[in-house]
């Protein structure tokens, strides 16, 4: 991988990581909500990811506020963001830091 864009990855990451879930007190990255992280040789910055289930209050909310939040980084030209629901989300997609946060070991 490009240099360049492992770095970028790198910050979106970690600013995936400050976004909470505002139901539940942990990051939408911790949750495993998002799926996927594509960034293009032109910097074009593509999210996949999925909501706890159809219904969730923030479905038109969330992702507005992670496209906004990743096209602020240094570097990224756009920001698309992807809603999907294969597979549909489950709490075995936690990390196992979130998993202990909402004391589920």
């Amino acid at each position: 991988m490009d240099k360049k864009i492992e770095s970028l990855s790198d910050l979106i990451i970690k600013k995936l990581d400050d976004i909470y879930d505002p139901e539940i007190p942990v990051s939408i990255y911790e949750l495993g909500l998002i799926y996927d992280v594509r960034i293009s040789k032109k910097m074009d910055v593509k999210i996949i990811m999925t909501l706890t289930s159809p219904s969730c209050p923030v479905a038109e909310s969330l992702p507005e506020e992670v496209k906004n939040e990743v096209k602020k980084i240094e570097g990224v030209k756009s920001a698309e963001v992807e809603i999907t629901f294969e597979p549909p989300w489950e709490k075995s997609m936690m990390s196992e830091e979130a998993k202990l946060e909402l004391g589920f070991l």
